[in-house]
Protein backbone atom coordinates (compact mmCIF):
# COMPACT_ATOMS: atom_id res chain seq x y z
CA UNK A 1 0.00 0.00 0.00
CA UNK A 2 1.44 3.76 -0.65
CA UNK A 3 -0.54 7.26 0.28
CA UNK A 4 0.71 9.75 -2.30
CA UNK A 5 -1.76 11.93 -0.34
CA UNK A 6 -1.77 12.43 3.45
CA UNK A 7 -2.67 15.56 5.28
CA UNK A 8 -4.68 18.13 4.41
CA UNK A 9 -6.66 19.50 1.55
CA UNK A 10 -8.09 22.55 0.62
CA UNK A 11 -11.90 22.45 -0.83
CA UNK A 12 -13.79 25.34 -1.87
CA UNK A 13 -17.82 24.65 -2.58
CA UNK A 14 -17.51 21.28 -0.76
CA UNK A 15 -15.62 19.82 -3.77
CA UNK A 16 -12.70 18.31 -5.05
CA UNK A 17 -11.92 16.17 -7.71
CA UNK A 18 -10.18 13.23 -9.24
CA UNK A 19 -9.15 13.95 -12.61
CA UNK A 20 -7.10 11.76 -15.89
CA UNK A 21 -7.83 13.32 -18.93
CA UNK A 22 -5.40 15.99 -19.37
CA UNK A 23 -7.59 17.69 -22.63
CA UNK A 24 -11.31 16.83 -21.19
CA UNK A 25 -13.56 19.32 -19.40
CA UNK A 26 -14.89 18.37 -15.90
CA UNK A 27 -18.03 17.24 -15.75
CA UNK A 28 -20.84 18.93 -14.16
CA UNK A 29 -22.51 17.75 -11.37
CA UNK A 30 -25.62 16.38 -12.68
CA UNK A 31 -23.33 14.56 -15.00
CA UNK A 32 -20.86 13.21 -12.29
CA UNK A 33 -23.10 11.74 -10.42
CA UNK A 34 -25.79 10.63 -13.20
CA UNK A 35 -27.75 7.05 -12.64
CA UNK A 36 -25.87 6.30 -9.36
CA UNK A 37 -27.14 5.31 -5.75
CA UNK A 38 -24.41 7.30 -3.98
CA UNK A 39 -23.79 11.28 -3.73
CA UNK A 40 -20.36 11.40 -2.16
CA UNK A 41 -18.31 9.97 -5.45
CA UNK A 42 -19.45 10.72 -8.82
CA UNK A 43 -18.05 8.54 -11.57
CA UNK A 44 -20.63 8.58 -13.93
CA UNK A 45 -18.08 10.18 -16.48
CA UNK A 46 -14.87 8.21 -18.32
CA UNK A 47 -11.92 8.85 -16.50
CA UNK A 48 -13.17 11.80 -13.71
CA UNK A 49 -14.25 12.01 -10.16
CA UNK A 50 -16.22 14.31 -8.39
CA UNK A 51 -15.96 14.21 -4.35
CA UNK A 52 -18.21 16.32 -2.01
CA UNK A 53 -17.21 16.97 1.16
CA UNK A 54 -19.14 18.21 4.24
CA UNK A 55 -17.15 21.47 4.68
CA UNK A 56 -18.20 24.39 2.34
CA UNK A 57 -14.59 26.14 2.52
CA UNK A 58 -11.31 25.34 3.70
CA UNK A 59 -8.88 22.45 4.21
CA UNK A 60 -10.52 19.17 5.61
CA UNK A 61 -8.49 16.19 6.32
CA UNK A 62 -7.86 14.22 3.15
CA UNK A 63 -5.61 10.44 2.53
CA UNK A 64 -5.43 8.80 -0.62
CA UNK A 65 -4.25 5.06 -0.58
CA UNK A 66 -3.37 2.70 -3.62
CA UNK A 67 -4.07 -0.71 -2.37
CA UNK A 68 -2.60 -4.04 -4.06
CA UNK A 69 -6.19 -5.75 -3.28
CA UNK A 70 -8.93 -4.65 -1.02
CA UNK A 71 -8.49 -3.27 1.94
CA UNK A 72 -10.54 -4.32 5.32
CA UNK A 73 -13.37 -1.88 6.04
CA UNK A 74 -12.55 0.00 9.30
CA UNK A 75 -14.52 1.48 11.97
CA UNK A 76 -14.76 4.93 12.63
CA UNK A 77 -15.93 6.11 9.09
CA UNK A 78 -19.22 7.14 9.29
CA UNK A 79 -20.49 7.60 5.59
CA UNK A 80 -18.82 4.95 3.40
CA UNK A 81 -19.45 4.67 -0.56
CA UNK A 82 -17.90 2.28 -3.25
CA UNK A 83 -17.47 3.33 -7.39
CA UNK A 84 -15.82 1.84 -10.21
CA UNK A 85 -13.37 4.53 -11.83
CA UNK A 86 -10.85 3.55 -14.71
CA UNK A 87 -8.34 6.46 -16.17
CA UNK A 88 -8.45 7.69 -19.36
CA UNK A 89 -4.51 8.38 -19.42
CA UNK A 90 -1.12 7.63 -17.36
CA UNK A 91 -1.64 11.03 -15.65
CA UNK A 92 -4.38 10.79 -12.66
CA UNK A 93 -4.33 13.67 -10.26
CA UNK A 94 -6.25 14.57 -7.01
CA UNK A 95 -7.10 18.43 -8.15
CA UNK A 96 -8.26 20.90 -5.78
CA UNK A 97 -11.60 23.35 -7.24
CA UNK A 98 -10.14 25.38 -10.05
CA UNK A 99 -6.86 23.49 -10.54
CA UNK A 100 -5.47 25.64 -7.11
CA UNK A 101 -3.66 22.41 -6.35
CA UNK A 102 -2.93 18.99 -7.48
CA UNK A 103 -1.08 15.58 -6.38
CA UNK A 104 0.10 12.93 -9.00
CA UNK A 105 -1.79 9.74 -8.12
CA UNK A 106 0.67 7.18 -10.41
CA UNK A 107 -1.98 5.22 -11.01
CA UNK A 108 -1.59 3.04 -14.02
CA UNK A 109 -4.28 2.46 -16.86
CA UNK A 110 -6.27 -0.18 -15.81
CA UNK A 111 -10.26 -1.03 -13.77
CA UNK A 112 -10.02 0.04 -10.08
CA UNK A 113 -12.55 -0.02 -7.49
CA UNK A 114 -12.73 2.84 -5.07
CA UNK A 115 -13.88 3.80 -1.92
CA UNK A 116 -14.68 7.08 -0.40
CA UNK A 117 -15.08 7.65 3.37
CA UNK A 118 -15.92 10.37 5.16
CA UNK A 119 -16.04 11.31 9.06
CA UNK A 120 -17.13 14.48 10.31
CA UNK A 121 -19.34 15.50 7.10
CA UNK A 122 -22.23 17.39 9.42
CA UNK A 123 -19.82 19.17 11.86
CA UNK A 124 -17.86 20.47 8.62
CA UNK A 125 -21.28 21.70 7.06
CA UNK A 126 -22.50 22.96 10.27
CA UNK A 127 -18.83 25.14 10.40
CA UNK A 128 -19.58 26.30 6.76
CA UNK A 129 -16.13 27.52 6.55
CA UNK A 130 -12.79 26.79 8.21
CA UNK A 131 -10.38 29.09 9.00
CA UNK A 132 -6.60 28.45 9.65
CA UNK A 133 -6.66 28.89 13.61
CA UNK A 134 -10.13 26.62 14.28
CA UNK A 135 -9.51 22.61 14.53
CA UNK A 136 -10.35 20.45 11.41
CA UNK A 137 -14.22 19.57 11.15
CA UNK A 138 -14.20 16.28 8.58
CA UNK A 139 -11.61 14.06 7.08
CA UNK A 140 -11.51 11.73 4.34
CA UNK A 141 -10.15 8.83 2.88
CA UNK A 142 -10.22 7.72 -0.49
CA UNK A 143 -9.05 4.18 -1.11
CA UNK A 144 -8.12 2.38 -5.04
CA UNK A 145 -7.60 -1.19 -5.37
CA UNK A 146 -7.41 -2.72 -8.82
CA UNK A 147 -10.77 -4.47 -9.63
CA UNK A 148 -13.12 -5.30 -12.23
CA UNK A 149 -15.81 -3.15 -13.34
CA UNK A 150 -19.47 -2.60 -11.14
CA UNK A 151 -22.10 -0.73 -9.89
CA UNK A 152 -22.16 1.90 -7.36
CA UNK A 153 -22.70 1.10 -3.43
CA UNK A 154 -23.52 2.97 -0.49
CA UNK A 155 -21.57 0.72 2.67
CA UNK A 156 -22.55 3.36 5.48
CA UNK A 157 -24.68 6.32 5.80
CA UNK A 158 -24.44 8.25 9.32
CA UNK A 159 -24.36 12.32 8.39
CA UNK A 160 -27.58 13.97 7.48
CA UNK A 161 -25.42 15.83 4.62
CA UNK A 162 -24.49 12.19 3.06
CA UNK A 163 -28.20 11.55 3.13
CA UNK A 164 -29.09 14.67 1.42
CA UNK A 165 -26.48 14.20 -1.87
CA UNK A 166 -27.68 10.22 -1.93
CA UNK A 167 -31.05 11.49 -2.20
CA UNK A 168 -30.33 13.94 -4.91
CA UNK A 169 -28.20 11.44 -6.93
CA UNK A 170 -31.03 9.12 -6.99
CA UNK A 171 -33.35 11.29 -8.52
CA UNK A 172 -30.77 12.19 -11.21
CA UNK A 173 -31.54 10.87 -14.86
CA UNK A 174 -29.33 7.62 -15.97
CA UNK A 175 -25.90 8.64 -18.08
CA UNK A 176 -25.79 8.17 -21.63
CA UNK A 177 -25.05 4.66 -22.81
CA UNK A 178 -21.39 4.47 -24.80
CA UNK A 179 -23.12 4.68 -27.78
CA UNK A 180 -24.95 8.11 -27.13
CA UNK A 181 -22.15 9.42 -25.78
CA UNK A 182 -19.67 8.66 -28.69
CA UNK A 183 -22.90 9.81 -30.99
CA UNK A 184 -22.89 13.09 -28.95
CA UNK A 185 -19.14 13.74 -29.57
CA UNK A 186 -19.51 12.86 -32.81
CA UNK A 187 -22.12 15.98 -32.86
CA UNK A 188 -20.24 18.22 -31.38
CA UNK A 189 -17.00 17.65 -33.66
CA UNK A 190 -19.23 18.14 -36.56
CA UNK A 191 -20.79 21.22 -35.36
CA UNK A 192 -17.18 22.75 -34.05
CA UNK A 193 -15.96 21.65 -37.68
CA UNK A 194 -18.89 23.21 -39.40
CA UNK A 195 -18.41 26.40 -37.57
CA UNK A 196 -14.77 27.06 -38.49
CA UNK A 197 -15.42 26.01 -42.23
CA UNK A 198 -18.54 29.06 -41.92
CA UNK A 199 -15.80 31.17 -40.30
CA UNK A 200 -12.83 30.34 -42.53
CA UNK A 201 -15.58 31.34 -45.55
CA UNK A 202 -16.58 34.43 -43.90
CA UNK A 203 -13.59 35.85 -43.81
CA UNK A 204 -12.39 34.83 -47.76
CA UNK A 205 -15.55 36.33 -48.74
CA UNK A 206 -14.25 39.40 -47.01
CA UNK A 207 -11.00 39.25 -48.53
CA UNK A 208 -12.10 38.54 -51.81
CA UNK A 209 -14.41 41.63 -51.93
CA UNK A 210 -17.43 40.36 -50.94
CA UNK A 211 -17.52 37.28 -53.10
CA UNK A 212 -15.71 33.16 -52.87
CA UNK A 213 -13.64 32.97 -55.43
CA UNK A 214 -13.67 30.39 -58.26
CA UNK A 215 -11.00 27.50 -58.53
CA UNK A 216 -8.60 29.04 -60.70
CA UNK A 217 -8.49 32.02 -58.08
CA UNK A 218 -7.85 29.77 -55.21
CA UNK A 219 -5.14 28.55 -57.41
CA UNK A 220 -3.18 31.87 -58.13
CA UNK A 221 -2.85 32.24 -54.72
CA UNK A 222 0.92 32.05 -55.32
CA UNK A 223 0.59 35.43 -57.69
CA UNK A 224 -0.50 38.76 -56.45
CA UNK A 225 -3.80 38.52 -56.76
CA UNK A 226 -4.58 39.32 -52.91
CA UNK A 227 -2.75 42.95 -53.62
CA UNK A 228 -4.71 43.51 -56.88
CA UNK A 229 -7.47 42.27 -54.88
CA UNK A 230 -7.56 45.68 -52.22
CA UNK A 231 -7.22 48.06 -55.91
CA UNK A 232 -10.43 46.45 -57.56
CA UNK A 233 -11.52 43.21 -56.56
CA UNK A 234 -14.21 42.92 -59.19
CA UNK A 235 -11.54 43.10 -62.09
CA UNK A 236 -10.34 40.28 -60.06
CA UNK A 237 -13.15 37.82 -59.91
CA UNK A 238 -13.53 38.81 -64.07
CA UNK A 239 -10.11 38.08 -65.09
CA UNK A 240 -10.49 34.99 -62.52
CA UNK A 241 -13.90 33.73 -65.17
CA UNK A 242 -12.36 35.08 -68.33
CA UNK A 243 -11.26 32.87 -71.29
CA UNK A 244 -7.40 32.25 -71.73
CA UNK A 245 -7.48 34.17 -74.69
CA UNK A 246 -8.92 37.58 -72.84
CA UNK A 247 -6.52 36.76 -69.68
CA UNK A 248 -3.45 36.71 -72.26
CA UNK A 249 -4.61 40.20 -73.97
CA UNK A 250 -4.60 41.76 -70.50
CA UNK A 251 -1.33 40.70 -69.79
CA UNK A 252 0.04 42.03 -72.75
CA UNK A 253 -1.61 45.65 -72.67
CA UNK A 254 -0.11 45.32 -69.20
CA UNK A 255 3.11 44.90 -70.47
CA UNK A 256 3.04 47.62 -72.60
CA UNK A 257 1.16 50.55 -70.64
CA UNK A 258 4.12 49.68 -67.79
CA UNK A 259 6.30 50.34 -70.10
CA UNK A 260 4.85 53.24 -71.91
CA UNK A 261 4.67 55.03 -68.30
CA UNK A 262 8.07 53.99 -67.44
CA UNK A 263 9.20 55.89 -70.82
CA UNK A 264 11.20 52.37 -72.00
CA UNK A 265 9.27 51.97 -75.35
CA UNK A 266 11.98 53.40 -76.99
CA UNK A 267 14.76 51.55 -75.28
CA UNK A 268 15.56 49.20 -78.09
CA UNK A 269 15.98 45.57 -76.08
CA UNK A 270 12.90 46.68 -74.33
CA UNK A 271 10.82 47.11 -77.67
CA UNK A 272 12.54 43.63 -78.52
CA UNK A 273 10.50 41.98 -75.61
CA UNK A 274 7.39 43.70 -76.11
CA UNK A 275 7.84 42.40 -79.74
CA UNK A 276 8.43 39.28 -78.58
CA UNK A 277 5.29 38.93 -76.65
CA UNK A 278 2.84 40.24 -78.81
CA UNK A 279 4.56 37.42 -81.54
CA UNK A 280 3.99 34.45 -79.16
CA UNK A 281 8.14 33.95 -79.09
CA UNK A 282 10.44 33.98 -75.74
CA UNK A 283 11.25 36.72 -74.33
CA UNK A 284 15.08 37.72 -75.71
CA UNK A 285 18.05 38.43 -73.99
CA UNK A 286 18.53 40.25 -70.92
CA UNK A 287 15.19 38.92 -69.99
CA UNK A 288 16.01 35.24 -70.17
CA UNK A 289 18.73 35.83 -66.96
CA UNK A 290 17.20 38.22 -64.56
CA UNK A 291 20.63 38.86 -63.58
CA UNK A 292 21.41 40.38 -66.67
CA UNK A 293 18.40 41.98 -67.05
CA UNK A 294 18.89 44.00 -63.64
CA UNK A 295 22.13 44.69 -64.82
CA UNK A 296 20.81 46.06 -68.21
CA UNK A 297 18.23 48.58 -66.32
CA UNK A 298 21.05 49.69 -64.25
CA UNK A 299 23.91 50.02 -66.57
CA UNK A 300 22.16 51.41 -69.69
CA UNK A 301 21.81 55.13 -69.86
CA UNK A 302 18.78 55.07 -72.46
CA UNK A 303 16.91 54.06 -69.32
CA UNK A 304 15.14 57.43 -68.23
CA UNK A 305 15.11 58.08 -64.44
CA UNK A 306 11.35 58.25 -64.08
CA UNK A 307 9.48 57.82 -60.70
CA UNK A 308 5.64 58.87 -59.45
CA UNK A 309 4.06 58.90 -56.34
CA UNK A 310 3.55 54.82 -54.74
CA UNK A 311 -0.27 53.51 -55.83
CA UNK A 312 -2.14 53.69 -52.65
CA UNK A 313 -5.45 51.19 -52.65
CA UNK A 314 -9.24 52.84 -51.08
CA UNK A 315 -10.24 52.39 -48.15
CA UNK A 316 -12.53 49.60 -46.91
CA UNK A 317 -14.10 48.83 -44.17
CA UNK A 318 -12.14 46.45 -41.50
CA UNK A 319 -12.98 43.06 -41.47
CA UNK A 320 -15.87 42.62 -38.72
CA UNK A 321 -15.92 38.76 -37.42
CA UNK A 322 -19.57 36.91 -37.44
CA UNK A 323 -20.24 36.01 -33.39
CA UNK A 324 -18.46 33.65 -31.87
CA UNK A 325 -19.99 29.41 -32.16
CA UNK A 326 -19.44 26.65 -30.44
CA UNK A 327 -17.38 25.79 -32.71
CA UNK A 328 -14.11 28.08 -31.66
CA UNK A 329 -16.05 31.07 -29.36
CA UNK A 330 -12.41 32.53 -28.57
CA UNK A 331 -11.37 33.02 -32.63
CA UNK A 332 -11.49 36.47 -33.71
CA UNK A 333 -10.21 37.16 -36.64
CA UNK A 334 -9.18 41.90 -36.64
CA UNK A 335 -8.28 43.83 -39.32
CA UNK A 336 -7.44 47.43 -38.64
CA UNK A 337 -8.11 50.71 -40.62
CA UNK A 338 -4.98 51.64 -42.51
CA UNK A 339 -2.77 54.44 -40.50
CA UNK A 340 -2.02 57.44 -42.82
CA UNK A 341 1.72 57.71 -44.03
CA UNK A 342 3.69 59.72 -46.31
CA UNK A 343 3.63 58.15 -49.71
CA UNK A 344 7.24 57.61 -51.59
CA UNK A 345 8.02 58.11 -54.96
CA UNK A 346 9.10 55.14 -56.96
CA UNK A 347 10.94 53.87 -59.81
CA UNK A 348 8.61 53.29 -62.62
CA UNK A 349 11.71 51.09 -64.75
CA UNK A 350 12.00 48.44 -61.89
CA UNK A 351 8.21 47.82 -61.82
CA UNK A 352 8.09 48.03 -65.56
CA UNK A 353 10.12 45.26 -66.47
CA UNK A 354 8.65 42.86 -64.23
CA UNK A 355 5.07 43.47 -65.67
CA UNK A 356 6.80 41.98 -68.76
CA UNK A 357 8.24 39.04 -67.46
CA UNK A 358 4.69 38.16 -65.43
CA UNK A 359 2.95 38.49 -68.87
CA UNK A 360 5.86 36.44 -70.39
CA UNK A 361 4.40 33.40 -68.05
CA UNK A 362 3.00 29.94 -68.85
CA UNK A 363 -0.72 30.48 -67.00
CA UNK A 364 -2.39 32.93 -68.53
CA UNK A 365 -4.19 34.00 -65.53
CA UNK A 366 -1.72 34.20 -63.44
CA UNK A 367 0.25 36.21 -66.15
CA UNK A 368 -2.71 38.75 -66.36
CA UNK A 369 -2.99 38.99 -62.46
CA UNK A 370 0.82 39.53 -62.17
CA UNK A 371 1.04 41.79 -64.96
CA UNK A 372 -1.83 44.32 -64.35
CA UNK A 373 -0.28 44.11 -60.59
CA UNK A 374 3.53 45.57 -61.70
CA UNK A 375 1.60 47.84 -64.15
CA UNK A 376 -0.38 49.75 -61.76
CA UNK A 377 2.53 49.89 -59.21
CA UNK A 378 4.29 51.22 -62.13
CA UNK A 379 1.38 53.62 -62.79
CA UNK A 380 1.68 54.66 -59.17
CA UNK A 381 -0.98 57.49 -58.48
CA UNK A 382 -2.27 57.31 -62.20
CA UNK A 383 -3.35 53.39 -61.70
CA UNK A 384 -7.05 54.49 -61.61
CA UNK A 385 -7.04 55.42 -65.52
CA UNK A 386 -4.59 52.34 -66.39
CA UNK A 387 -7.86 50.25 -64.72
CA UNK A 388 -10.47 52.26 -66.71
CA UNK A 389 -8.80 51.44 -69.81
CA UNK A 390 -8.00 47.35 -68.50
CA UNK A 391 -11.43 46.88 -67.87
CA UNK A 392 -12.64 48.26 -71.66
CA UNK A 393 -11.22 45.07 -73.04
CA UNK A 394 -11.67 42.51 -70.27
CA UNK A 395 -14.80 41.18 -72.48
CA UNK A 396 -12.36 41.23 -75.50
CA UNK A 397 -12.02 37.63 -77.20
CA UNK A 398 -9.41 36.74 -79.22
CA UNK A 399 -7.10 33.71 -80.46
CA UNK A 400 -5.29 31.43 -78.16
CA UNK A 401 -1.49 32.78 -77.98
CA UNK A 402 0.72 30.73 -80.35
CA UNK A 403 2.57 27.80 -78.63
CA UNK A 404 6.26 27.73 -78.45
CA UNK A 405 8.31 24.53 -79.21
Amino acid sequence: MRRPVAGEVHVHYSQIYVESDPDGVNPGLGEAFAGQSGGLCGAAVPGAMWLVTGLHTGSVGFTVEVHDEAPPLTPGWEDVVEVSFRPVSEGTSLVQWAGEAAWDLELPVTDYRVRYSARGMDKGRDLGTRTAKEPRADSYLLQFWPAPPGRDQVIRQTSRIAAYWHHHARGLPSPPTPEQRAEAERLARQAKERDAEDRRLHYERWEWGGRLPNEALRGARASNVLGLLTFDSDLVHTLGASAPGVQHTVALLSARRACEAAGLTDVPWVADALAALEAGRPLPPPFDDPARMSDALRSDPRVPDTSVLEAVPPERPPYQPPPPGPGDPYAVVETFPRTPRALHRISQPHYALPAVLAAAGPAPLIAALDAVWHALNTCGEHWPEFLDEIRSVRAVTVPEPPRTA
